[in-house]
């Protein structure tokens, strides 16, 4: 029967971010060394500006960082293993760094950062662009005195 049912194929070889931003194939667990974990995020956008929300759990507002570049917003954040004995543990530790890149140029002094109940809340305001103006520009002539 056709139309039935949709096959998937995946690639044989995975996108290049998904072997540094995920477990490695056949081994659960294994990252490589230094690289980062991924946060969660959303953005929003809207009353001039954007919200960005990320996931840290466990995590207190001591423990992130939030910096700002020209267009990029950084957040990065260390979640350290506590040394009590467990028996199991799927939590995550390490580095947990995440970029967003926003349409324009950030105004670092206006951003504001809050934590609360594992989630950050970032909000950006952005100035509103500029629209081209048109105008008449006069010319004078060169040898005239300003």
């Amino acid at each position: 029967m056709t139309g039935d049912k949709v096959e998937r194929r995946h690639s044989l070889f995975p996108d290049f971010n998904d072997w540094f931003n995920r477990e490695f194939p056949g081994l659960p667990g294994w990252r490589p060394g230094g690289a980062a974990h991924s946060i969660p995020v959303e953005v929003t956008s809207g009353d001039g500006g954007y919200v960005l929300r990320a996931e840290l759990p466990g995590m207190g507002p001591d423990d992130v960082t939030v910096t700002v570049d020209e267009n990029l917003l950084t957040v990065s954040a260390e979640h350290t293993e506590s040394e009590e004995d467990k028996d199991h543990s799927e939590f995550r530790y390490g580095s947990f760094r995440r970029t967003v890149r926003l349409p324009a140029t950030i105004p670092a002094e206006d951003v504001d950062a809050s934590y609360q109940d594992g989630i950050l809340t970032v909000r950006v305001p952005m100035p509103e662009e500029r629209t081209g103006t048109r105008r008449t520009v006069p010319v004078r002539r060169a040898d005239e005195e300003s």
